[in-house]
């Protein structure tokens, strides 16, 4: 197999109403314990975080959707290639804005962002992947990861997003 490489620059960049188009996941798996008999619980959930390049706190993969794929591929590669993970798209958390401080250009001078996240079932962990040298990931319950998250927006996604959804009963239809 080829090795990975994460996609660099911003040619291929989306943008829309001078924002930039980001595309990102909450990566997630099932932490099964003797005591609840193989149901699932939201207790039994872990959530994937990785290291900002940028300063302290944790944060949930994502990156620029590009002209040549679609969202949802654009999530997925971003997982592979800052967290390391593959696995498949279980639900669309919603639409984010923020504004970044480091990412402005002459399309969004402002920095202004629109995030699409989703809810990633974790199907596997690499070994080796693009950015690892860069960041490192982190298991947590949901409540840790909402202490830890760096940015108000991705702790948004989390609590009204996948919380929400698992809340929702989604959770007995994911096998």
């Amino acid at each position: 197999m080829s090795e990975l490489v994460a996609r660099t620059g911003r040619l291929q960049q989306r943008y829309v109403d001078g924002h930039r188009l980001v595309a990102g996941c909450i990566p997630f798996r099932y932490r099964y314990s003797e005591e609840n008999e193989g149901k699932k619980s939201e207790k039994d959930i872990e959530v994937l975080m990785i290291t900002s390049t940028s300063g302290p706190g944790l944060l949930f993969p994502k990156g620029g959707w590009e002209n040549d794929e679609t969202v949802k591929e654009a999530a997925m590669r971003e997982a592979v290639e800052e967290a390391g993970v593959r696995g498949d798209l279980k639900h669309f958390l919603g639409f984010y804005y923020f504004k970044s401080k480091t990412l402005q250009d002459e399309f969004s001078p402002e920095g202004l962002c629109k995030a699409a996240m989703y809810a990633l079932l974790v199907k596997e962990e690499l070994d080796s992947w693009p950015e690892q040298s860069l960041r490192q990931r982190r298991w947590l319950s949901v409540s840790e990861a909402g202490e830890c998250c760096r940015h108000s927006w991705m702790k948004q996604a989390l609590e009204e997003g996948f919380v929400r959804w698992l809340s929702d009963g989604m959770i007995s239809t994911m096998e």
